[in-house]
């Protein structure tokens, strides 16, 4: 990929060290992990180093230790589980730096894999501190940085690290930039960008990024309803942040300067109380019941998001349409999820989708798998999304 050296770049390198930053926050739950997603993300960046001879020494952060040792932050539990999905020997190395670190990485031949403990343990990982940088860099002859979801923080394994040694995109890192530079880099236009969740308060960034990037784009979930409360529509007992009114009236002017077209639910999916099976009725937005809530877009919404899908090549998603979590309320978010799969099998759209809701929803919808790609790195996701220089891919650049 262009200004990335990427495992092709590194040649020759049996015997080498190679330092190896992968995302292993898994869930553990009474001391084994609960969802392998992540480790199976990075195993084929770990298998390939180890198949041409490289030593594989694994870094990585887990849980919030703030710079101490706290024993259930330990990666040695997540060793075992990374150790049953390569199907390969693991060992498992006390420290990330220092004697403890070095005797570890000593005991390796060509081609051993190594997890080294939790860099967080040290307070110079989050301050991204000279000294602690290079400490990680003496145990290695090159650094190789496989863990997108952590590229949004300067911290010294993901940024530091790549500014001491010769460093190159992991197999899973280039996937992810490749993915995102087909979403928004350089797209194949008209791009459609679909946006839901709860709270238009965490996404102000990201819509008024996207306005300026996007031929349109779908507001959904319950950040819809402060925009057509900010257009003077009565949304009852809705999810609402009423106080963001003037910020949803700007970030639509900045969309029709940008000729960007917003498009809101039309009709939605309105119940008495916030709960499966709830008794419900789909209504015109214009009458929203004063003592119901919005739970879901209905079925004239999202004939509408497909007549944007079908217009589409690009399409870029972030956040569920409706209260996917409970039935019935999913039908929006399933029925538009399914259509920008089947669009994509088709060979007829490029589909980029991320952020952690979004999975599940894609998921709950059985329509992950047909995207082009989803993305489970969450907050680096929506710092791209944002237009934000994320420092771990910045310091990757030739």
């Amino acid at each position: 990929m262009a200004g990335f050296q990427t495992l092709d770049d590194l040649q020759d390198i049996a015997g080498k060290r190679v330092l190896l930053r992968v995302d292993l926050n898994v869930p553990v739950k009474d001391g084994a992990v609960s969802d392998t997603t992540r480790i199976e993300r990075v195993a084929p960046t770990i298998r390939e180093l180890s198949d041409k001879g490289a030593k594989v020494i694994l870094l990585a952060h887990f849980g919030r230790p703030k710079g101490k040792v706290v024993e259930e932050d330990s990666l040695k539990p997540v060793a075992g589980a990374v150790e049953a999905v390569l199907g390969r020997k693991v060992a498992f190395g006390t420290s990330c730096i220092g004697d403890e670190a070095a005797s570890a990485i000593a005991a390796l031949n060509n081609g051993d894999i190594l997890l080294l403990e939790n860099t967080r343990f040290h307070a110079g990982e989050e301050k991204n501190d000279a000294e602690f940088a290079k400490a990680l860099a003496a145990n290695g002859d090159t650094y190789v940085n496989d863990a997108f979801s952590a590229a949004h923080r300067a911290h010294a394994s993901t940024e530091g690290l790549a500014r001491l040694l010769p460093a190159y995109a992991g197999r899973t890192m280039q996937a992810e930039l490749e993915a995102l530079e087909k979403g928004l880099g350089n797209p194949e236009r008209p791009v459609l960008a679909i946006v839901g969740g709860a709270k238009v308060s965490t996404k102000i960034d990201l819509l008024s990024n996207l306005v300026r990037k996007v031929d349109a784009l779908v507001i959904g979930g319950g950040m819809a309803n402060t925009f057509l409360a900010a257009q003077g529509v009565e949304v009852g007992k809705s999810l609402c942040e009423h106080d963001l009114a003037d910020t949803a009236r700007q970030i639509l002017r900045d969309a029709e300067a940008a000729g960007c077209s917003i498009v809101l639910p039309v009709d939605a999916v309105v119940a008495r109380e916030f709960k499966a099976g709830a008794e419900n009725e789909t209504v015109d937005v214009s009458a929203v019941p004063s003592d119901a809530m919005i739970l879901d877009a209905g079925p004239a919404s999202v004939k509408n998001v497909e007549a944007w899908l079908d217009k589409a090549k690009t399409l870029v998603w972030n956040g569920p349409l409706g209260a996917f979590e409970i039935e019935p309320f999913d039908r929006a978010t399933v029925a538009a999820a399914n259509y920008a799969a089947a669009r994509t099998e088709a060979g007829a759209l490029v589909s980029v989708a991320g952020g952690g809701d979004t999975v599940a929803a894609l998921n709950h919808a059985g329509a992950a798998d047909k995207f082009t790609y989803v993305s489970t790195a969450g907050g680096a996701f929506l710092e791209w999304m944002e237009g934000k220089v994320l420092p771990g891919v910045a310091a990757l650049s030739k």
